[in-house]
């Protein structure tokens, strides 16, 4: 165990990690001038031999010099033709076959074709070279003009997981060593390898020529089908037309006898088609992707070398133990720290935003157990690994488990655990009352955080220290308690500002490249999560654009029928994969990997472009000609002021999206800044303020030379020769309350300030600049966590989201202004908006809900008497509704039901959550009012979903009730007139009744959730609904605004022929 608990300026020891990143590989030798063979044209590598010892030739008509795997490239990814004469590309023996290929060559078998499909004998060592640093060579594919360009994450010749495997059994023992001697020949000739001395066989040869041949890309893009995409969107558009006409005809058929309700109905129906445009075209381009985790370890986790693969700093968060229980955070903490991850790679820090000595504790147990709980589950691969969920499984927990001793060991495990809870209960019993004097801890000194909102920073490491080892001998990851300062008078930021004190105090002890960020309630449910976003922030083609991997959301202990749409899966699998195929997805709050650089407000690096053509027929000031254009002015530095630059790394400041943006251009190692400032005298002016804007550093990232420093390691690390005793006091400094005082934080970098929904906001910044994010969804979910599946619960939850979104709608970085002069993608663009208008739309929706009962009551209708051709387009807009969905659902894979679930929720949150959301967004934005909504719980039952029966009183339940009882109120008397008035009155009497049964069949679950296990609803709930529907019916009565007024006698007719 480590020292106890540092506050203030306390110092540790810590361990330093200095991680090399992939560009710390050396490049392999060239090869030698005087090798006389043919030059492929296409790349410029060496065209092999074909197994009969000819030269390959691509092309049967010309001859053009082409290596083979260019061709197979070609062929597979390109226009299929020669570039000299155009003429199409045969196929060769060996590979693979690809549609338009002649029928009549069968000169080899399939046997053959399976063995060389993507194992190339002429030139392994070409594609070993190819892949060497994990990235193609661009400037390769180029000839006569015209490039080639290769996708991202997409298989050229690719092969299936376990192929290798497979293919290594397809030949025999001395096939086998006769290829590898050939592999190890051309290895030799090209100076990648040495000849061994005495002749013998290097046992690891077999699994560098598997390593050469197996370097593929880490992922793959699959994109939905287009007999399954392609009748979605088309449906999209003709629904967009019908739309258009449907308007055109209400509008220019106005129901005279009820102008006011038609009125009303009219707005409502344009902004919900507005809403379902905003909702719907962010869909348009929905893809899946898949990983390959056994390439990231070929790759990266060779044997007899060190492990590569990127260090992560994991970030969980927690305000008040009370109300999130310590045992679920424990869990969390466990499944982190038994991560299938290389221990020296990972650090969980754990934010105690709440200062409490039960986290403290509870975190102090939890280090303890993870010495026992962490080896058994890496000996065995239990799965997921967090023992709570792992043990309350009702599954065959022997399936696919060999060692004998497994039995013996989970039951000793169990057992274990459930004293560990035990010890976690008592803790939780203990801190139920405070004791007057304050809690005082272990060794007799009083807990420096008694008092919640004045109280030091507090920094602990259980883990990851010396001494701290597992029963096995074996080193854990390391575990880091902080609670950062906090004092009256300075603003806090809630759950922003503690993930902001997360990264600075991460950067300063272990400054890994990439950040994990979870709820104290989401455990890894998939010990390979890291794995999986690794495959693509160390994708060597496209992570450097990559601001975030985000996961998605799934749920434990919510009820088979998930009345409350507590599972969001519309939201998940539907909205999500379409934003992936446009810029990615939106950061939800939990379970996303962060990179490191793209929190620090940097831009991503620029592609490089190809030049333009130009002429010197205009002045330089046209940019009119050939497309022609200004070039940028550059100045000339100094070779020593250069140098010095380089090393700690050139920053150039773009102003654009209202604020400012700073693009990365090199990471070589760094200086301090008083050697910066020691090093100006003997520079002229310009030279000197070039260096002193390195100054400004400290105004954007506050006053921490150490933290600065790190910020310019793009790889992330600690830098060679700092001070391990002096790391915990500057941690401590950059956790203090003023630290962000007159810097960038929480306005440019790390979570962005001004919403209770921070996600959105700080995701929607990094998309401004030009970041691209990827949503990975693996067939285990890699996190799992807890959802509030009571009715009140889950309002308030809702309203917390829709309140964020009207605070933004409401702020300067509102998407329908904000970053236009930026990169964001115009469909990105309409996702945002439509995740911050959407409260907006409770107003339109609550008027919508309200006119059937209205209609019912007064006899009136929205909809004037229909001819064929006003019917024609109600029945295709309803059937065209109905088709987007069933489509939507085809490609998607979501269940009817969980459709079905989400429409009823969108309408019970509207007239509610969002409704309330909106009104209480205005009192804060524009009066300065902060109004809450108090949850009071009045009993529950001790079953299985009991929760879900327990009922919590919230003035959110009384709009939708009020709603239910109208409507019904409104089918009795409707029905009740048209029993008076004859046959005539039941034809008009249908489209109302379906208008009224439409809002009671969605408001349904909440109507089932109000009156619980034993049909018993609240007499609070029912005296409002009912004292406030009787009091609308009675007014309406009375004014009676349809009726005609008369001033003079009214005049009936007699029924007599006078």
């Amino acid at each position: 165990m480590a020292a106890g608990l540092v506050t203030g300026s306390h110092a540790r020891n810590e361990h330093d990690h200095v991680i090399h990143g992939m560009e710390d590989e050396q490049r392999p030798p060239t090869r030698e001038s005087g090798n006389k063979t043919k030059i492929c044209r296409v790349c410029g590598d060496e065209i092999g031999l074909k197994e009969n010892g000819e030269v390959f030739a691509a092309c049967h008509e010309c001859g053009f010099p082409v290596c083979r795997p260019c061709y197979e490239y070609e062929r597979s990814d390109g226009d299929q033709c020669c570039p000299q004469c155009h003429a199409r590309y045969k196929r060769h023996k060996g590979c693979p076959r690809i549609e338009g290929d002649d029928e009549d060559n069968f000169d080899d078998d399939f046997e053959d074709e399976f063995q060389l499909r993507n194992h190339h004998d002429t030139s392994p060592d070409r594609r070993q070279r190819y892949w060497e640093n994990g990235e193609y060579n661009h400037q390769h594919l180029h000839t006569n003009g015209a490039a080639h360009h290769s996708v991202a994450g997409s298989v050229v010749g690719g092969k299936e997981e376990g192929e290798e495997d497979d293919q290594k059994e397809t030949y025999s023992t001395s096939e086998w060593k006769e290829r590898v001697e050939k592999w190890k020949t051309r290895q030799e000739k090209r100076g990648l390898v040495t000849k061994l001395d005495d002749g013998g066989n290097d046992p690891g040869d077999e699994d560098d020529f598997l390593i050469a041949e197996a370097r593929q890309p880490l992922w793959r893009k699959v994109p939905v089908p287009s007999s399954l995409v392609n009748p979605y969107r088309i449906v999209i558009v003709l629904r967009l037309v019908i739309l258009c006409f449907f308007f055109h005809f209400r509008i220019l058929a106005p129901a005279y006898d009820a102008f006011p309700l038609w009125i009303i109905s009219v707005i409502c129906e344009i902004w919900f088609g507005l809403s379902w445009i905003l909702d719907q075209f962010p869909k348009w381009l929905p893809i899946n992707r898949e990983t390959y985790l056994d390439r990231l370890s070929l790759r990266y986790e060779r044997e007899g070398e060190p492990n590569r693969l990127s260090p992560v700093d994991v970030f969980v968060s927690t305000v008040d133990p009370l109300k999130e229980p310590p045992i679920i955070t424990a869990n969390t903490v466990l499944s982190i720290l038994a991560v299938d991850y290389p221990v020296e790679k990972v650090s969980c820090y754990v934010s105690d935003d709440g200062a409490a000595m039960l986290l403290f504790d509870t975190l102090s147990e939890t280090a303890e157990f993870a010495r026992r709980w962490v080896p058994f589950c890496k000996k065995y691969s239990v799965e997921p690994r967090a023992p709570e969920f792992y043990f309350s499984e009702k599954i065959d927990y022997l399936k696919d488990k060999v060692q004998h001793t497994f039995v013996k060991d989970r039951r000793a495990m169990k057992r274990e655990y459930e004293e560990f809870k035990v010890k976690i209960n008592a803790l939780v019993a203990k801190a139920q009352k405070k004791p007057e004097e304050g809690w005082v801890m272990q060794d007799g000194t009083p807990w420096p955080g008694n008092n919640t909102r004045d109280h030091p920073g507090m920094i602990q490491v259980y883990l990851g220290s010396e001494g701290a080892l597992d029963v096995e001998g074996k080193e854990l990851p390391r575990l880091v308690y902080v609670s950062r300062e906090k004092r009256p008078g300075y603003q806090h930021h809630k759950k922003a500002g503690a993930m902001n004190a997360l990264v600075r105090v991460s950067a300063v002890l272990t400054n890994a490249p990439f950040m994990l960020n979870l709820d104290c309630d989401h455990y890894l449910n998939n010990s390979k999560a890291l794995r999986e976003g690794m495959c693509f922030l160390m994708d060597p083609h496209v992570a450097k654009k990559i601001c975030y991997v985000q996961f998605p959301q799934r749920f434990d202990g919510i009820d088979r029928h998930d009345r409350y749409a507590n599972r969001n899966v519309v939201f998940f699998d539907i909205n999500m994969k379409g934003l992936d195929g446009i810029q990615g997805p939106v950061y939800v709050g939990t379970g996303c990997v962060f990179n490191r650089q793209a929190l620090y407000g940097y831009d991503p690096p620029a592609s490089a472009k190809r030049p333009k053509m130009t002429c010197d027929c205009w002045p330089r000031w046209c940019c009119c000609c050939c497309g022609g254009s200004r070039k940028a002015k550059s100045k000339k530095k100094g070779s020593s002021v250069k140098g010095l630059l380089d090393g700690i790394g050139t920053f150039s400041k773009k102003k654009k999206m209202q604020g400012k943006s700073y693009t990365r251009k090199s990471s070589a190692p760094v200086f301090d800044l008083e050697e910066i400032e020691e090093g100006l005298e003997g520079y002229d002016e310009l030279e000197k303020s070039s260096l002193m804007s390195q100054k400004n550093f400290e105004k954007r990232f506050g006053q921490s030379p150490v933290f600065i420093t790190s910020t310019l390691m793009e790889e992330g690390g600690l830098p060679e020769g700092t001070n391990p005793g002096s790391l915990i006091k500057e941690a401590i400094h950059v956790i203090s309350c003023g630290y962000e005082e007159k810097t960038e934080w929480g306005k440019e970098i790390g979570w962005i300030y001004g919403s209770v929904t921070e996600d959105i906001l700080t995701g929607f910044k990094m998309h401004c600049r030009g970041w691209r994010s990827i949503y990975c969804s693996p067939k285990r979910p890699a996190f799992k966590g807890s959802a509030p599946i009571n009715l009140s619960d889950r309002l308030h939850q809702v309203l917390r989201w829709a309140l964020g979104s009207v605070e933004i709608f409401l702020s300067r970085h509102c998407p329908l202004w904000y970053g236009y002069g930026g990169k964001l993608k115009w469909l990105q663009r309409l996702a945002y908006v439509n995740t911050i208008v959407y409260p907006f739309t409770s107003i339109a929706l609550l008027a919508y809900c309200t006119l059937p009962a209205v209609c019912l009551l007064t006899g009136k209708f929205i909809v004037p008497t229909l001819n064929n051709f006003g019917s024609l387009w109600f029945i295709a807009l309803f059937m065209s509704i109905i088709v987007t969905g069933v489509l939507e659902l085809r490609w998607s894979g979501v269940s009817i039901e969980d459709w079905w679930r989400n429409e009823q929720f969108w309408v019970i949150g509207g007239v509610s959550a969002h409704l309330f959301a909106v009104f209480q967004g205005l009192l804060k934005v524009l009066a300065g009012v902060d109004t809450n909504f108090t949850v009071t719980a009045k009993a529950a039952e001790d079953t299985e979903f009991g929760e879900l029966y327990m009922f919590k009183w919230t003035t959110l339940l009384i709009p939708p009730t009020t709603l239910i009882i109208l409507n019904m109120v409104g089918v009795v008397a409707g029905v009740s007139d048209a029993i008076n008035n004859g046959y005539t009155s039941w034809g008009p009497l249908f489209g109302k009744l379906f208008f009224s049964f439409w809002v009671i069949v969605h408001l349904y679950p909440f109507l089932k959730g109000l009156m619980g296990r034993q049909n018993r609803t609240p007499t609070i709930v029912v005296l409002w609904s009912v004292l406030l529907a009787s009091i609308f019916s009675l007014v309406w009565v009375r004014i009676d605004p349809f009726l005609p007024k008369q001033t003079g006698p009214i005049l009936k007719q007699c029924g007599v022929e006078c």
